[in-house]
């Protein structure tokens, strides 16, 4: 039987006791007091060859890279220890020159490439039951975004780690739900703040009128 269920609320904590190491003072709905079974019984994915290999090799990547890497340069190192050879990039057309000038950067660093756009199959939108008003540019053929396929495509190459670059707000969840190897995010689309979407909670001076 599992201890005190809780509903964890870490975002509004600020005692911080996972950090510190300090468990008692961990409040009533901290997941480390109300799911302590839990707890305990995570450590032991981490005794899975590939888990404990993914979790070391990020651990000791954040260490050494940490406040000077870009992201980047933090996947090419994570991809280099982990021993990955065979990359599997899945992105969005609206960014195929940043995709293009990614796959280049990981092919001079030794990595063999392969990549999927979200368009791929030529797919109408009207085969998923849209009609033209849900369309970008309604009257005009478009392309479904097709992050199903996207999956089953890097699956098919046998890449050793699938990278995601501006796939849409749930495309990304479809795409993470068929992909069969470990899936990492180079960055997020958000055209309106220049792919930087927590500019939103930096300026919420004005941001907050729009969200309410």
């Amino acid at each position: 039987m599992p201890d005190q269920i809780s509903n964890p609320e870490c975002a509004l904590c600020n005692k911080l006791a996972c950090s510190s190491g300090l468990k008692e003072n961990a409040p009533e709905n901290c997941p480390m007091a109300g799911r302590s079974d839990l707890m305990q019984n995570t450590l032991q994915e981490y005794e899975d060859k590939m888990v404990k290999a993914i979790a070391c090799t990020s651990a000791r990547v954040e260490a050494e890279g940490y406040c000077s890497w870009t992201r980047i340069e933090e996947i090419i190192a994570f991809a280099r220890r982990a021993g990955y050879k065979r990359i599997g990039l899945a992105y969005c057309i609206g960014l195929r020159r940043e995709a293009s000038r990614f796959n280049e950067l990981m092919a001079q660093n030794g990595f063999e490439m392969v990549s999927v756009v979200c368009k791929a199959g030529s797919v109408p939108k009207e085969t998923l039951g849209l009609s033209e008003e849900a369309k970008v540019r309604p009257g005009r053929f478009e392309a479904m975004c097709n992050p199903v396929a996207q999956a089953r495509l890097l699956n098919e190459a046998g890449v050793d780690l699938k990278i995601i670059l501006g796939l849409c707000v749930g495309h990304d969840s479809l795409f993470m739900h068929y992909a069969d190897s470990p899936v990492t995010v180079l960055a997020v689309k958000d055209r309106v703040l220049a792919h930087n979407p927590l500019g939103a909670l930096y300026a919420g001076h004005y941001f907050d009128r729009r969200f309410k």
